[in-house]
């Protein structure tokens, strides 16, 4: 879907005050919205990828606190990451 976006210039208006206006009209229109979402899109992942995925977290960490119980590797060595925020 493509959208044609037209500013005229004005009598006795600079270029800047044009660009600023072209940009308004920009945001307005939601044009970039629309390219942001089809530029950072990404497919929705099944249940059991999701499942999986979330199994082998829990492997990791199971694996990585066993390991510092044993006193093979340091606490501090590999500090738990803050989950991401969507």
């Amino acid at each position: 879907m493509f959208f044609v976006l037209e500013v005229k210039k004005r009598d006795h208006e600079n270029s800047e005050g044009l660009i600023r206006r072209f940009t308004r009209v920009v945001q307005q229109s939601g044009v970039l919205l629309q390219a942001k979402k089809v530029r950072y899109h990404e497919p929705k992942k099944s249940k059991k990828k999701i499942r999986d995925e979330a199994q082998r977290r829990s492997e990791l960490t199971a694996e990585r606190d066993r390991l510092i119980k044993l006193g093979e590797i340091d606490e501090f060595s590999f500090p738990q990451r803050k989950p991401k925020k969507w």
